[in-house]
């Protein structure tokens, strides 16, 4: 009988892959190496090189501010909005901090904004937008109001006064109640918005825009003072009424005693025979 365990080891033992060592390639390897350490010693040079290179343009001066560009100004003088922006000659670009100097320039009463940024190598640019005046505020002393119902400065000798008068709110009243006041702006606004519309009667017809918390807007009249009871809503249709017949009234404002406009689809006119002199 045949010993198949023993055939089995014979044939397994003969059908082995028979393993030799290699020997290292030591000469590859240290070229490997080589190439490796000059690699990393090269970019450690270049990384040093352009530290360097920077630091020693930085303490030349190469990046200190040379020129200061300022966009946009027209009411304000450059000359302002750079003192204000406190940026020297000669100052490193990167030691501005940019966003302080744009806070700092907006503290100017008639800038709305201002946006500070750096043009390598050496220069820096302040573009501003400034504030339009839409109308003046009476809380004690006169105000300009931008067109975003913002009170932003208080008038000067030389200022222009050619603008709507909005009165009926006091500088208590605002310091108290700053959201309502600047819902009671935006109204007033949002009426010299619908009068700027109209060509018979709008804003040049106007000398004044009195707020009443009860009433709502009174406009009164360049010629005459007459008061014109407009509420709170519906302007539209309300000065479209009154366009109707304003060219009849207007001969006649000094005798009028006031105009209401509140009462849907009619223009109420009050008569005073006795009325000499308008409030205007």
């Amino acid at each position: 009988m045949r010993d198949l365990k023993s055939q089995k080891q014979k044939k397994t033992k003969t059908n082995r892959r028979k393993q030799t060592k290699q020997p290292r390639d030591w000469k590859k390897l240290f070229h490997c190496m080589l190439r490796i350490c000059i690699a990393s010693g090269s970019g450690f040079l270049l990384a040093s090189g352009a530290l360097l290179t920077a630091q020693m343009l930085l303490e030349s001066g190469y990046f200190g501010t040379h020129n200061i560009r300022v966009e946009h100004q027209v009411r304000v003088s450059e000359d302002d909005i750079l003192a204000a922006s406190d940026i020297k000659i000669g100052d490193s670009l990167f030691d501005l901090e940019l966003d302080m100097i744009g806070l700092k320039i907006e503290e100017h009463p008639w800038i709305a904004k201002a946006e500070v940024e750096r043009s390598f190598p050496d220069q820096v640019v302040i573009r501003v937008v400034e504030r339009e005046a839409r109308a003046v505020i009476d809380l004690d002393y006169l105000y300009y109001v931008d067109k975003g119902g913002v009170v932003f400065k208080m008038l000067e000798s030389g200022d222009q006064l050619n603008y709507p008068v909005i009165t009926g709110i006091d500088r208590q009243y605002l310091l108290d109640n700053p959201d309502q006041t600047q819902d009671s702006l935006n109204l007033a606004l949002r009426l010299m918005d619908e009068l700027d519309k109209r060509s018979t009667f709008n804003l040049d017809d106007v000398s004044e825009i009195h707020y009443d918390q009860l009433e709502g807007l009174i406009l009164y009249t360049m010629v005459g003072g007459v008061p014109v009871r407009m509420g709170k809503q519906g302007f539209n249709d309300k000065l479209n009424r009154l366009e109707t017949i304003y060219n009849d009234l207007e001969p006649r404002l000094l005798a009028l005693k006031y105009i209401d406009l509140n009462v849907t689809d009619r223009v109420i006119v009050k008569v005073d025979v006795k009325r000499k002199v308008g409030r205007g």
